[in-house]
């Protein structure tokens, strides 16, 4: 047994995970038992390393302040002036509210870079609209939950923060690599709603104009106040990362300090608003910091025990090749999304899988990116989808889960679209870095 003891660390969480223990301090506990085995007293001394490794990563600090941009965009009700503002461009549309919604998710989930955040936000502001307008209600479900999920691949993604630290890549290589493949789903996602609403009227009306309809040049006006600002914040954060103007640090805390000034120069700002915003950064930064101490911990037992090597050894005798390789990892991922939050999928599979890939001639960075849409994935794939979870929590009684169940399927068969394109034209994620970074 001593052999695979590292193998058995895998079942031994899933089991501890199925008794109801939280994620953190399951992956905790097996490290530790397992741990004890491996370096017997010394265990101890290497699980309080790695908390300090933890909290001194000057990455990881980065991820409070990128949070706290989101929820100040959020309690200040700047995300409120973004969704009427492009709701005034796109209602007229077949499926409008759906297609605006899906605007508002991109650009909520380039200020937030957290998935549940972007979903329950733009969902507690689009849901009861698109109710109100009789559009489809598995449409509205699959609107919500897809768009919510660009958070993990619309930079600056909290999740990503996570993934160079582990991986060891370059933050600003792996945010410039997700740029296209985002945009490009996000705009499928609007395809697909403008094709389905052109066919099926009733799915997504157009809204009528009203009375007090404004005009052009009003409408120019609402969207330079609501949107040029927010959107001028974003691209300055993303593009000092990027170009390698600022650290993510220092990046991340220009946004946090731009979206404190956006809310006073909007006329929002209150200390409820501040004090709100502080404590959800702080509950959301715990929760984070503290599954991955205890993601940490877990791969670096299981790397001491041997569990890299005997996967390694495993595949190689599968006789699998280096594509047959990169599909069982990719499964191995969508699978585990059905029982682990995907931080937790990172910080188990990517110690493994990343020098796994290299081993094989692919490409870092361009594997990174097809593992976090095979996450996104499996984030909205029932029935154990985290996707359904968040929006279960703000939808009303009348959208049943079956309708989110089907809400859903159209635009998860839009992912496996944009897997195959980023597999078979690996340029989409990787032409970006070179022409913009160098990038070889």
């Amino acid at each position: 047994m001593s052999e695979y003891l590292g193998l058995w660390m895998f079942p031994a969480l899933l089991g501890v995970l199925f008794l109801g223990v939280p994620v953190a301090f399951a992956l905790m506990g097996v490290a530790f038992v397992f741990g004890v085995f491996v370096f017997g007293d010394a265990a101890v001394y290497m699980y309080a390393h790695k908390v300090q490794d933890i909290s001194s990563s000057h990455i990881l600090a980065a991820a409070p302040l990128f949070i706290f941009m989101g929820a100040m965009l959020e309690r200040s009700g700047i995300a409120n002036k973004l969704f009427e503002a492009i709701h005034l461009w796109t209602r007229r549309l077949p499926g409008g509210l759906a297609i605006g919604t899906i605007i508002m998710c991109v650009v909520f989930a380039a200020s937030s870079g957290v998935v549940g955040a972007t979903e329950t936000v733009v969902g507690m502001l689009a849901i009861p609209v698109m109710m109100r307008h009789g559009y489809d209600r598995g449409l509205i479900s699959g609107t919500i939950c897809a768009g919510g999920s660009l958070g993990s691949i619309i930079p600056p993604s909290v999740l990503v923060v996570i993934l160079a630290t582990v991986g060891d890549l370059g933050i600003g290589d792996l945010f410039t690599a997700m740029l296209l493949p985002g945009l490009i789903l996000a705009g499928l996602y609007i395809l697909y709603i403008l094709a389905r609403c052109t066919l099926q009227p009733a799915a997504g009306p157009r809204v009528a104009p009203s009375d007090d309809e404004p005009g052009l040049a009003e409408k120019l006006r609402i969207t330079i106040v609501a949107f040029v600002p927010p959107l001028a914040l974003i691209a300055g954060v993303l593009g000092s990362i990027i170009f390698a103007v600022a650290v993510p640090t220092e990046a991340a805390a220009v946004g946090a300090a731009g979206s404190l000034l956006l809310t006073l120069l909007y006329g929002t700002y209150s200390h409820a608003v501040l004090r709100e915003a502080l404590l959800k950064t702080l509950t959301i930064t715990a929760m984070i910091l503290t599954i991955v101490v205890g993601g940490t911990m877990f791969g670096g037992v299981f790397v001491k025990a041997g569990g890299l090597a005997q996967i390694e050894t495993l595949m190689g005798g599968l006789g699998l090749g280096r594509w047959g390789t990169l599909w069982v990892i990719l499964l191995i991922i969508f699978v585990a999304g059905f029982v682990l939050d995907l931080i937790t999928i990172i910080l188990i599979i990517v110690p493994f899988a990343l020098p796994l890939m290299a081993a094989h001639g692919f490409d870092r960075i361009w594997f990174a990116i097809a593992m976090l849409i095979m996450m996104q994935t499996s984030l909205l794939t029932p029935p154990m989808a985290g996707a359904l979870f968040y929006l279960r929590s703000i939808a009303p009684p009348e959208i049943r889960l079956i309708d989110m169940y089907t809400g859903v399927m159209p635009f998860i068969a839009l992912h496996f679209v944009v897997l195959g394109l980023i597999i078979w034209f690996p340029d989409i994620a990787l032409w970006l870095p070179r022409v913009l970074l160098g990038f070889e």
